[in-house]
């Protein structure tokens, strides 16, 4: 049974990232950025049924203006969890560009890459930051800088809060929990030395996979007097994301 749903759901899922590819090659150069933001959005729901995975929201997100969402790494699905929100565009590692049809399909949904071995990374990933908050755009970071297995938080890198700190835009940290037959689980966690095609493996032929998305309170809001350094930013979100997912194990 589980080759039999990994095949059906296989199947799926490769037709509907094909179908976002031609969206994006043939739609989005002639509609504007509203309707690209919807395509993302509404694209992201139909691809995370497909793939057998509900989405259970707690938690009030920030839908309108600029906003930083700072969320822990568990997955490659927690970008389309997201989306399912609010449609985001994320930082990410340059690695994923190269990903078969993933990578192609994150670059052409305006993903920032981080070339992580540049000197110059942080600036033009910042400025990217900054283009898409002036479009009243919500960004997602990673702070982590890599996956875990979601049962705990990785140190957070605070570079990355300047750009948001600089624009005044509400940041809102974000706590991403996964479970399998309704328990906390790392079977969709992709992690350590596992391959995309393992970990779709994992996630397209299990049964009960969610995940529960908490928008916590914001921890800093545009037009405040003075705002916290990017230091204690990071600290705060760090430990505002933490009281969820370590009470919750």
């Amino acid at each position: 049974m589980k080759l039999l749903r990994f095949t059906l759901r296989a199947g799926l899922v490769t037709f509907w990232i094909v179908c976002g590819l031609l969206l994006i090659a043939l739609a989005y150069p002639w509609i504007g950025l509203a309707g690209r933001l919807w395509i993302k959005k509404y694209w992201s729901k139909i691809l995370l049924g497909f793939c057998g995975v509900r989405v259970t929201q707690r938690g009030i997100p920030i839908l309108q203006g600029g906003v930083l969402w700072v969320v822990n790494h568990i997955s490659w699905l927690d970008i389309f969890v997201l989306n399912c929100a609010r449609a985001t565009a994320f930082v990410a590692k340059s690695e994923i560009r190269h990903w078969p049809l993933i990578g192609w399909l994150a670059a052409g949904a305006g993903t920032i890459f981080i070339e992580r071995a540049s000197r110059h990374a942080i600036h033009k990933v910042g400025l990217a930051m900054q283009t898409h908050f002036a479009r009243q755009q919500a960004v997602g970071l990673f702070p982590e800088g890599t996956t875990s297995t979601g049962f705990d938080l990785l140190p957070f890198y605070a570079n990355l809060f300047e750009p948001a700190r600089k624009a005044a835009v509400q940041i809102q940290p974000v706590a991403l929990l996964y479970f399998h037959e309704g328990r906390r689980s790392d079977l969709a966690a992709f992690v350590g030395e596992q391959t995309l095609v393992e970990s779709l493996w994992c996630v397209l032929s299990a049964t009960q996979l969610s995940i529960e998305i908490h928008f916590l309170p914001l921890i800093a809001q545009a037009n405040e007097p003075s705002l916290p350094t990017r230091a204690e930013l990071s600290r705060v979100a760090r430990q505002s994301i933490s009281e969820v997912v370590v009470q919750k194990n």
